[in-house]
């Protein structure tokens, strides 16, 4: 049996150490958990994408009290992106997420289901999507959903 090591590189700054464009977009996501739907959860959560032509499109998770029907916040941004500008590549995205307490202190990380469909994306349109995870104590930065999706299993696996 042979070990193979799986290395990712995640970057760590302040929010203040990114560029304006990135802060811009953090903000944005920090904004949109105003219109979460997290009756039952208390947990909002807001993603923003910047789109290839410098658009904005933002998300919010919305819940149901059927809970599987419900959905995360960087699906619906990812979605509504999807159904408005489908010709435009998205470049960057950003999450945050806040409780009753506020602001997360840590930044928080997409589910499996948001990195299957984020990876999507990076597939459809031949081109990484730098994440930014917003928390208070700073922001994790990834440079492609696949450091956080090693092993992934796109439509080439099935070839």
């Amino acid at each position: 049996m042979k070990n193979i090591e799986i290395k990712i590189n995640i970057q760590f700054c302040p929010l203040e150490e990114l560029p304006q464009d990135e802060q811009e977009l953090v903000r944005a996501a920090i904004k949109a958990t105003d219109n979460a739907n997290a009756k039952y959860s208390h947990f909002y959560v807001g993603a923003a994408l910047l789109l290839d032509d410098g658009s904005t499109v933002i998300g919010a998770n919305q819940e149901n009290a059927v809970f599987p029907l419900g959905l995360c916040a960087e699906r619906t941004a990812i979605f509504a992106a999807q159904a408005h500008y489908p010709q435009k590549s998205i470049v960057k995205l950003a999450i945050a997420a806040r409780n009753q307490a506020g602001l997360m202190d840590r930044p928080v990380s997409p589910c499996g289901s948001c990195r299957q469909v984020i990876l999507e994306m990076e597939e459809r349109y031949h081109r990484p999507i730098r994440t930014l995870l917003y928390g208070r104590q700073g922001v994790y930065a990834v440079d492609s959903i696949k450091d956080l999706l090693p092993l992934s299993f796109v439509d080439e696996s099935m070839k």
